[in-house]
């Protein structure tokens, strides 16, 4: 992305230069940024790629079998990423997930890469490996706010709430958020829409000084 995020300034990409794969997926996340997924080819990857055009043949069939590959190595590199190194307290892991995956406010390279990404989740609804690769992304995420969840109700932090149920509901509201924001003219209503999660949080889960 000239991806997402920041995410090609911190450790997604972190590999040492030898890395052909990461280096590979930076360039992907370069050129997914730029291109989005309609216009993303693999000569577009290649122009990002600092090797030959044909070594990204020799790894992969196509534009596809890459960026399934992408997506998988997102997952991989989920967690280093969305880890707050300095909170221990149940509702600060949360809030700092929450920042972390639908923020209110996001730079022009993050809703470029939120972008494709929503274009690569529709291809899910037609190819078995997109679709595989999204149910895996979704899994790891909704496993994160659960096991958070977990924590801050086993050390009552927490309301009594089921995690999977909560976990399952902010993981729909999180991917409703990321397409919102990137498939309207305004801001999605994602203000509003945090805000208002904030006040569920307040009322449903966190139990606050009282």
């Amino acid at each position: 992305m000239n991806i997402q995020s920041t995410m090609g300034e911190t450790q997604l990409f972190a590999a040492a230069p030898e890395d052909t794969r990461a280096a590979i997926m930076r360039a992907t996340y370069e050129a997914l940024t730029s291109h989005g997924y309609a216009n993303l080819t693999i000569q577009r990857i290649a122009d990002e790629f600092e090797k030959s055009k044909s070594l990204l043949y020799h790894h992969y069939d196509g534009k596809d079998d890459l960026l399934v590959d992408f997506l998988q190595y997102m997952v991989e590199h989920f967690e280093q990423e969305t880890t707050c190194a300095g909170c221990s307290d149940p509702t600060d892991r949360l809030e700092d997930l929450l920042d972390r995956v639908v923020p209110v406010d996001i730079d022009p390279e993050k809703h470029a890469f939120t972008s494709a990404m929503v274009e690569l989740r529709a291809q899910a609804s037609h190819d078995p490996a997109y679709r595989e690769q999204f149910t895996e992304h979704d899994i790891v995420l909704r496993d994160r706010f659960a096991d958070i969840l977990r924590d801050g109700v086993d050390d009552g932090t927490f309301a009594d709430v089921d995690p999977d149920q909560t976990a399952a509901f902010l993981l729909a509201l999180v991917n409703g958020i990321r397409s919102q924001r990137v498939t309207r003219d305004d801001d999605g209503g994602v203000p509003a829409t945090r805000a208002e999660l904030d006040e569920y949080l307040d009322r449903h889960v966190r139990r606050g000084d009282d």
